[in-house]
């Protein structure tokens, strides 16, 4: 057996008993905690039971928590960041059900502000590498066309980089694009972008909280090597209806919240919809016919309690985008999600989930011309039952276990081609696997320096039938066909993910942390470019596509003032990454039966360092964050079996983000981002050929595009004329890419039309200045 399991079962046995032996109390008090106006459950919110040596807990994904105490008159404090602390004095002499519900600080709430970090939380939580987005923040913060934005936000955090301008797409740790788990209620969004990527695919009037793992990752989360997003929509106002939005340059959005029953149930509506083919529209007529380019985007949650013990909730997320250049060209790509819940709490320390998820990803494009027709499509389909327990052993331990199974339809693509003289179709097989996993994670405060987070997770995969499977020689030429029946297990793959995570506190202000991961992904984005595009194609790992394997360790020291105003971490990492997939010169992407055999297999590493400084409070707010990293590749037929820089590498990233409160009406921020360009081929020299000019390309990723740097700024206004107890409004003003850097989206090189032997050079920017200008209002 592998060393770093046997270390992780041993340390689990260990902690397990430990954890028994050590519980001294006799009654359990459990409940959840509630934003008072609203009636929203606020997540990561602490619950602390007062005494000589205070014990805390905090709330789940649902609000729920469970602390045990002895018999006799407690002191139960809940606080959470923005709201005032509640304190509750009772007689405890049995089990119990206390809830709290905590009133803002401000007399006027804009918003719940989920998941600002709680006191210290800095230095003492034993997770590594993972990162609470403020959605307060995120409504300050400059961004590109004014959108308040999720994805654009976390590529401000340390190890996170974008993948291009204005791209919603981004890379973690060296990871390629498709190895982020992004969820949303449970189910995974496998294209999280608008607009070509300008746009994510996350409404944030409908988000109540969102988490990003880079590090440390929870043995819950499972299927991705680099990290997971973990977003939670809002539950709607429990309490009375109301009505956000806001109107922009390019783009507007809505959402309605409401009681179903008050205090027993709500539901709420988002949806958002760009205008840009209107823009088109007002263009001249070229006789191309009309060109339209918009998305929309849907979010619908409700959730009813059935009983003091049960509630059921129902959410989806429904997106589109289309796209028409011209009467010959168009296409449309958009994700559904749809995710039905159960919670049920067993006596008073077991809290139950019961998940049965949906989740499609599909894409067509339609190409004409005065003789042919060509249309092209691609899907992958999930359906996925998970069942997670949070079992409260002890104020001091603490388990998760739980299962998944999710089938997985993937059409690779499907061609439809017609002509005058004759019509065919070319559809590639579709493929079904089963992928299941179990799970179990114990938390254990061993003392009152070292917590422990430790857990092992169990994967695997089952290629299922019916159809045909290939095997290829080292040339990619196909060299066997075998027949498979419908249901028929054609290859399995079995994987066991050890996780921990430890943090020791060596001052009062002050720890180290220290974690282990093993990751597995069982489904693989094929693209030939360094982001999600919608024509990229997932392939699931078949008898020749194996699973990709990632092993991570990394180092942390952390550092809080001691008016907890600024926090400083850092973090050192090293990946190793197995079965790294890369394409063969000339590789076909869609429709192509015979893809696997254009598939070239390898390693990489990835390591760096991780550098934040922050504050929290005061009328200055915001952070600086600094990456230095390193993505390198091997494979055996690419640049002579040596290590070539990944597409992704960029050696410096560089983040400054500044919010700053004017006075009571106004607000400005800005940020400003710099790094090392990105690894890129071009040519290193020409040939004529018939009078042709043909590039030659030799050392695979041995250039770099030019750096880049850019700042954007944004102010915030509220008017009091517009501010009463029902109605707010507020306007926001924003410049994207200030002082106007050009910044290289793309090279290219061409012939010198007077001089043949002469290249030229062409190169192409995005963006140069982009105003934006947005109302919002509520009531």
């Amino acid at each position: 057996m592998n060393t770093s399991i046997k270390l992780i079962l041993w340390v689990f046995v260990f902690g397990f008993t430990k954890s028994f032996a050590q519980s001294k109390t006799k009654f359990t008090i459990s409940g959840t905690v509630k934003d008072a106006l609203t009636g929203e459950t606020l997540i990561g919110a602490s619950v602390v039971l007062v005494g000589e040596k205070p014990i805390g807990v905090i709330t789940n994904s649902y609000g729920f928590y469970s602390i045990m105490a002895n018999a006799g008159v407690v002191k139960l404090v809940s606080s959470f960041s923005s709201f005032a602390a509640d304190t509750i004095e009772i007689n405890v002499e049995k089990d119990m059900v206390l809830n709290f519900n905590l009133k803002s600080k401000k007399a006027q709430l804009d918003e719940v502000v989920i998941s600002s970090k709680q006191k210290n939380e800095n230095v003492t939580k034993p997770i590594m590498g993972v990162e609470k987005i403020n959605m307060a923040q995120i409504n300050k913060l400059p961004v590109i066309f004014g959108e308040r934005d999720i994805l654009k936000t976390i590529q401000l955090m340390p190890g996170i980089k974008a993948v291009g301008e204005g791209n919603a797409g981004f890379n973690v740790r060296g990871g390629n694009a498709d190895q982020n788990l992004i969820l949303l209620d449970e189910a995974p969004v496998y294209n999280a972008s608008h607009l070509l990527g300008f746009f994510s695919t996350f409404n944030s009037d409908a988000i109540k909280d969102a988490s990003i793992y880079k590090g440390g990752m929870p043995a819950q989360y499972g299927g991705r090597l680099s990290s997971v997003i973990d977003i939670k929509m809002k539950d709607g106002n429990a309490k009375k209806l109301d009505v956000a939005g806001g109107i922009g340059l390019i783009a507007s959005r809505i959402s309605i919240g409401a009681p179903i029953v008050k205090d027993k149930g709500s539901f709420t509506i988002s949806a958002r919809r760009t205008y840009a083919d209107v823009f088109l529209a007002l263009q001249k007529d070229t006789g191309q016919g009309k060109r339209s380019l918009y998305f929309y985007d849907v979010n619908l949650k409700a959730n009813y309690k059935i009983s003091k013990k049960d509630r059921v909730f129902l959410s989806g997320y429904f997106g589109k985008d289309f796209l028409k250049l011209s009467k010959d060209f168009s296409a449309d790509w958009g994700n559904a999600t749809g995710t039905l819940r159960w919670n049920h709490v067993f006596g008073s320390r077991l809290f139950s989930n019961t998940s049965l998820i949906y989740s499609a990803y599909n894409y067509s494009v339609t190409i004409k011309n005065s003789e042919t027709s060509y249309k092209g499509k691609t899907n992958i389909i999930d359906y996925n039952f998970k069942q997670d327990f949070d079992w409260n052993i002890t104020n001091k331990s603490k388990l998760r276990f739980g299962a998944n199974v999710i089938r997985h339809r993937v059409d690779p693509g499907t061609v439809d081609v017609s002509n005058v003289t004759a019509g065919n179709a070319q559809p590639t097989q579709k493929r079904v696997s089963i992928e299941s996993a179990l799970y179990a994670s114990h938390e254990w405060k061993a003392n009152d320096r070292l917590e422990i987070v430790y857990g092992l997770r169990a994967s695997s995969l089952a290629v299922k039938g019916a159809g045909d499977f290939y095997e290829f020689n080292n040339k990619g030429e196909r060299t066997k066909t075998i027949a498979y029946t419908k249901g028929q297990t054609v290859k399995s793959y079995f994987n066991l993910e050890p996780r921990f995570s430890a943090s020791y506190k060596i001052a009062p202000l002050s720890s180290i942390k220290a974690s282990y991961n093993r990751n597995v992904q069982n489904l693989h984005l094929m693209t030939n470019s360094t982001s999600a595009n919608p024509t990229d194609v997932w392939l699931p790992s078949t008898n020749n596509i194996k699973p990709e394997l990632s092993d991570q360790v990394a180092l942390g020291f952390y550092k809080d003032s001691k008016d907890d105003v600024y926090e400083f971490s850092s973090e050192i990492y090293y990946k190793d990454l197995k079965n790294q997939i890369e394409y063969r010169n000339g590789a076909e992407i869609l429709a192509n039966d015979f893809v696997e055999g254009d598939l070239l297999y390898g390693t990489g590493r990835a390591y760096g360092i991780e550098l934040m400084m922050r504050k929290k409070t005061g009328r200055l707010t915001g952070w600086v964050g600094y990456t230095l990293s390193k993505v390198e590749k091997k494979f055996a037929e690419i640049n002579n079996g040596a290590y070539f820089n990944a597409r992704q590498d960029r050696t410096h990233d560089i983040s400054i983000v500044g919010m700053y409160d004017l006075s009571k009406k106004w607000n400005m921020s800005a940020t400003w981002v710099y790094n090392t360009g990105s690894a890129v081929t071009f040519p290193s020299g020409k040939y004529t050929i018939n009078n042709q000019t043909t590039f030659l390309y030799t050392e695979r990723n041995g250039y770099r595009m030019p750096a880049y740097h850019r700042m954007d700024v944004a102010f915030n206004y509220e008017p009091s004329i517009f501010k009463t107890r029902r109605y707010k409004s507020s306007w926001s003003f924003g410049l994207y890419n200030l002082y106007g850097r050009e910044n290289a989206f793309s090279i290219g090189f061409r012939d010198n039309k007077d001089d043949r032997s002469k290249t030229e050079v062409v190169r192409t920017s995005l963006f140069r200045f982009i105003p934006s200008v947005t109302w919002n209002f509520k009531f």
